[in-house]
């Protein structure tokens, strides 16, 4: 690690549980974004600046004007570009060490498996059950840690789920495919600091699961109400009749 890269992360390698080993890992990691857009950019952003060596950033979508108002790596003058190139550009500026991999479309499950295989972890900055399900799956399947978010309204909420690690419950065990029900931004609101504090969480369970340190939060699902700043934190267990990671055990 050459001086200029000691000075920039000096701030995280003096803290015990990074060092040099830490720093060193979060440079030779990669990590699979899916979602630029309210949760997908604050976490992004932190990773970036945190040193992750590799990012692989997907989204089909074009920045909107309706956006701005909460994903943060979009500024007005991007109206109409990519989300994906939007967001590569104001991450390469903050670190040009990382680097940034785009993807301008909509995974196939054949294709999401081929990059959730080569990535260390999978971030899932989605906004529909439908996505989230997929991507669980595809992690169950190629065992590749899980860090998943959501927020609407003034609600927010962030598991991780360990399928390298045996006996860990999945996303299908906390929510079932029956009679769930999407809920959007666009149809319900949401106030713009909910989505960074909870891609932002997304980000430091991440670093968390690269360098081990601490304690993830594997087998909980930590909830905040943001009207009153209440914070809960739930056990998850693993449901043994679960047809995704039961018949992967």
């Amino acid at each position: 690690m050459n001086d200029e890269k000691l000075l920039r992360y000096s701030r995280q390698i003096m803290l015990p549980q990074i060092g040099i080993e830490g720093q060193q890992k979060l440079e030779q990691s990669h990590i699979l974004i899916i979602g630029m857009g309210g949760l997908g950019s604050p976490a992004a952003m932190y990773l970036t600046s945190a040193g992750i060596g590799n990012l692989t950033i997907v989204d089909d979508d074009a920045v909107e004007l309706s956006n701005l108002q909460r994903q943060i790596t979009h500024f007005t003058s991007d109206i109409g570009r990519s989300k994906v190139e939007s967001a590569q550009q104001k991450l390469t500026a903050l670190n040009p060490e990382t680097n940034i991999t785009c993807i301008n479309k909509r995974l196939s499950k054949e294709e999401l498996l081929d990059h959730a295989t080569q990535a260390d972890l999978v971030l899932d900055a989605t906004d529909n059950f439908a996505t989230r399900f997929l991507i669980n799956e595809i992690c169950v399947t190629t065992k590749t840690p899980l860090v998943s978010g959501a927020a609407i309204k003034l609600e927010g909420q962030v598991a991780v789920f360990r399928n390298d690690i045996e006996g860990s419950p999945c996303y299908h065990c906390l929510y079932k495919d029956e009679g769930e029900l999407d809920q959007s931004c666009s149809g319900n609101g949401v106030l713009a600091p909910l989505v960074g504090i909870i891609g932002s969480i997304q980000a430091l369970e991440a670093i968390k699961v690269i360098v081990g340190f601490g304690e993830d939060l594997n087998g909980r699902l930590l909830l905040l109400d943001a009207s009153y700043m209440d914070w809960r934190s739930l056990k998850l267990k693993k449901d043994p009749g679960c047809p995704v990671c039961s018949k992967s055990s």
